[in-house]
């Protein structure tokens, strides 16, 4: 339950129109519920302003059902990430109105109201390879309760095409940039923009690209100053702080 959800099970309660014990069974599973193989922390949207997120890899299709479907009854917004069509296929069962997003790789349910962010959040990718990762920071934010642009398959192999997004780019309250090779793509976007950049680079490469370790060390030894680093292939990362800029005051 986010903070919104409890201050109106509060206002039921002083208006009449819940009991206190509706409102305890409502809370009873605050701030955690054990399932034994997982402790669902229901508690962290109130602590954090982002609810707990599933990360499916590792996990076998029934867990991730199990901890879906104990999160949707709980109210807020539930997303799983890195989910194969097996483990949807799995959540499907169980929560009816789950939806898988099969570039992003990731399984949502939108059933709570949350505050909209100040303004826009870009995403950009520099190649359609680079998609994936993209995809689930856009998932990622919008879930969040945020407006997304994605701007993709404009790497600076051929410069003019991120010039075309330029007015995009410089009105984006903040931008979250995906690139694999040399990872140049997010100081090119910071030396165009008075926005926080934050680079994610990807796996996408040959050989002495190392898995994304050759687009991370380029990030990480970038000149611009408004550029901050997530790890290799972490959109939700980044589109979590993304989130989190957009909706400071």
């Amino acid at each position: 339950m986010n903070r919104q959800q409890i201050e109106a099970l509060l206002s039921e309660v002083s208006a009449g129109r819940a009991t206190v014990s509706d409102a305890l069974e409502r809370l009873e599973h605050l701030p955690f519920e054990d399932l034994g193989f997982a402790k669902v922390d229901h508690h962290r949207s109130l602590r954090t302003g982002m609810p707990e997120v599933i990360f499916a890899a590792g996990k076998t299709p029934s867990q991730v059902a199990a901890i879906f479907a104990h999160m949707a009854v709980a109210g807020g917004n539930v997303l799983a990430t890195r989910a194969t069509d097996e483990v949807f296929a799995a959540v499907a069962a169980t929560e009816p109105r789950a939806v898988y997003h099969a570039a992003a790789r990731a399984i949502t349910l939108a059933q709570a109201t949350v505050p909209l962010g100040r303004g826009t959040i870009a995403v950009v990718c520099a190649g359609t390879s680079d998609l994936p990762v993209a995809e689930e920071a856009r998932v990622t934010a919008e879930l969040m309760g945020n407006t997304v642009e994605l701007i993709a398959d404009v790497g600076v192999a051929g410069i003019h095409r991120l010039l075309a997004q330029k007015n995009a780019l410089q009105t984006a309250r903040v931008l979250v940039v995906c690139a694999g090779m040399e990872g140049a793509l997010p100081t090119v976007v910071a030396g165009l923009v008075k926005a926080p950049v934050l680079a994610v680079p990807t796996s996408v490469g040959y050989g002495a690209s190392f898995g994304g370790v050759a687009a991370l060390l380029g990030m990480l030894n970038s000149c611009a100053p408004n550029v901050s680093v997530v790890n290799i292939d972490n959109g939700f990362g980044a589109a979590s702080i993304a989130s989190l800029i957009n909706h400071m005051d």
